[in-house]
């Protein structure tokens, strides 16, 4: 009982978010392709008509295009807010929930610039299964296509979409880590949850809905920005412009797969992380 009791009392380490979001993000891979596919297009084609065209195209490996951009992506930009999160708790007190919001905006403005370049790569790899064979980038893997980009369009072209895919980091990083550890302590407080598995499944799914809900906007944005062709737009506002002709809704495109998506990838990111705590993280000093 009480190697338990030391157990639940273990800190994180500076990595460990970093190393579970790459976990996750190798399960709910085809998901995040998906989701790219449907805010990319201008049709109407929805999640489950998108999936059956790519599996009977070009088969179900497809549907792991950019997995390498995707755990590079999780091993830059959620290594970054992670684990500034985790090692600025000595510095910005999360005892409060402004606190703790605070301290995730700042992690997720450092994770988003950081992670730009592998997020662009990995959403031109997701998208080439929608493009026709003569338009594809074809990039090999994750560290090709940022050879490719740099060598082509120019080290400025590797942070195209650094504002949207800033300010998305700094949402999702308070919808996801901020509110996380909030909901968690408002759980443990109760006489109902106990650190363990139950408790972190509750408030990571929360986690998830509250981040997608504050990302999708921008989520669409990046998306269009990081896959566009050179000098197809002229700036975040004619981004704007062109997708609102679908309508308010057009910046919730993907909605849906976005959380269904996202919210898989939150819950097993947390479990993950909260795993990693508890059977490898440091002793608090006494």
């Amino acid at each position: 009982m009480a190697l338990v009791a030391d157990k639940t009392k273990r800190e994180g380490r500076w990595y460990f978010g970093g190393l579970a979001s790459a976990g996750a993000a190798c399960c709910t891979h085809p998901l995040d392709l998906i989701k790219v596919t449907l805010q990319t297009q201008q049709g109407k084609l929805s999640a489950v008509q998108i999936t059956i065209k790519i599996l009977r195209e070009q088969g179900i490996f497809a549907l792991y295009n950019g997995l390498s951009a995707s755990i590079l992506r999780q091993l830059t930009y959620s290594l970054t807010r992670f684990g500034i999160y985790e090692s600025g708790k000595s510095l910005v007190p999360t005892d409060t929930f402004a606190g703790k919001v605070i301290l995730a905006a700042l992690s997720g403005t450092a994770g988003g610039i950081v992670g730009t370049p592998a997020d662009m790569v990995n959403v031109r790899m997701q998208n080439d299964v929608k493009l026709p064979p003569e338009q594809r980038r074809n990039y090999k893997n994750a560290v090709d296509g940022l050879i490719k980009v740099y060598r082509n369009e120019g080290f400025v072209r590797l942070f195209s979409g650094a504002t949207t895919a800033t300010s998305r980091g700094v949402l999702m990083t308070v919808g996801q880590i901020a509110f996380y550890d909030q909901i968690k302590s408002m759980l443990l407080k109760t006489a109902y949850f106990e650190d363990d598995t139950f408790t972190h499944f509750t408030a990571s799914l929360a986690a998830g809905a509250i981040a997608t809900t504050l990302t999708q906007p921008l989520d669409v944005l990046k998306t269009r920005s990081m896959n566009a062709k050179p000098g197809e737009f002229e700036g975040l506002w004619h981004i704007v412009k062109y997708t609102a002709r679908l309508g308010p809704l057009g910046f919730f495109k993907g909605y849906v797969p976005a959380f269904v998506r996202l919210g898989p990838h939150t819950v097993i990111t947390f479990m993950l992380l909260e795993q990693l705590r508890l059977n490898f993280g440091k002793t608090p000093a006494s």
